[in-house]
């Protein structure tokens, strides 16, 4: 996509359309703090070096019409702080989910729950979707709290959800937002 999206959510916290001179900072992150994020991200294990994170930004700039999910960067004072998008899109059936991850540095400022907000408007009222769901892990606590702040619905437990480097499944719970219900609890 040619234009670049940037979401400036407060004088802290923005959110820019990923771009490839983002990825050495994404693979920084990740290469120092493995064991933190690694905890609950199964593509941590398999990012080795800086090709493994420049080929999936890389795959994310040049995707396809058709491929193209928005994913962005966020900073944080100007510093890299994380990421967060959509993934697996629907739009003849008007619908997303978003992932996202924080390092460890950036943790407990509400950066996170900012940010789903600000993709959740950007979602609802520039994209027209009509739903957005989150998937955390049973267990991550600091995910699914997000979800949980934001007005999202618990649905239920996707068992076995997620493959894990070390073999095991994961259940996940899931999360969502509709539309009509983000107008009433997002008003001033």
């Amino acid at each position: 996509m040619n234009i670049l999206l940037q979401i400036n959510i407060n004088q802290d916290i923005e959110l820019h359309q990923i771009q490839s001179k983002d990825a050495q900072d994404i693979f920084h992150t990740i290469d120092t703090q493995r064991e933190y994020l690694g905890q609950w991200l199964p593509f941590v294990a398999y990012t080795k070096e800086l090709k493994n994170t420049q080929d999936y930004v890389d795959s994310l700039v040049n995707a396809s019409s058709e491929a193209f999910e928005y994913v962005f960067a966020i900073r944080y004072q100007n510093n890299f702080a994380g990421m967060i998008g959509f993934v697996n899109s629907n739009h003849p059936h008007k619908k997303t989910e978003i992932g996202y991850w924080l390092s460890e540095l950036y943790q407990h400022r509400g950066i996170m729950t900012a940010a789903v907000r600000a993709l959740c408007k950007f979602a609802f009222e520039d994209l027209h979707l009509n739903r957005i769901q989150i998937k955390c892990a049973i267990g991550n606590t600091a995910s699914s709290n997000i979800p949980k702040r934001l007005g999202f619905v618990f649905e239920g437990i996707e068992r076995q959800g997620e493959k894990f480097p070390d073999g095991s499944f994961k259940d996940l719970e899931i999360y969502s937002l509709i539309q009509g219900q983000f107008r009433s609890i997002n008003q001033p």
